[in-house]
């Protein structure tokens, strides 16, 4: 058995295919199954994920670097490199900058 290095799904940087999204572009880093993944995405300046909720899934969104918001059942909170945030199923969420740039897995 030798060593397997595989490619990643979707290296480059891309911006998100769904409406409602403007100034994020994301990068699928490893698909764990057809409808689950692990990805990057990359905010830039007063950039936004509308709120969505999403009926089957949660959502772990942890902040790498900068900073941002989260909105989570209809609360509001700033986000910052080092935290994390977690989207229950069937709840709506969304997250944007303001005047600042982001970058989350």
């Amino acid at each position: 058995m030798g060593v397997e290095v595989e490619p990643v799904p979707r290296w480059d940087w891309s911006p998100l295919p769904r409406e409602g999204c403007h100034g994020v572009e994301g990068r699928v880093l490893l698909t764990l199954s057809p409808d689950s993944y692990v990805s990057m995405l990359r905010f830039g300046r007063d950039a936004t994920i509308d709120e969505h909720a999403d009926d089957e899934h949660v959502h772990e969104v942890i902040c790498l670097e900068g900073s941002g918001y989260t909105s989570v059942g209809g609360e509001q909170a700033p986000i910052h490199a080092g935290e994390r945030v977690t989207w229950p199923p069937g709840v709506m969420h969304g997250l944007w900058t303001e005047g600042e740039e982001m970058t989350t897995l």
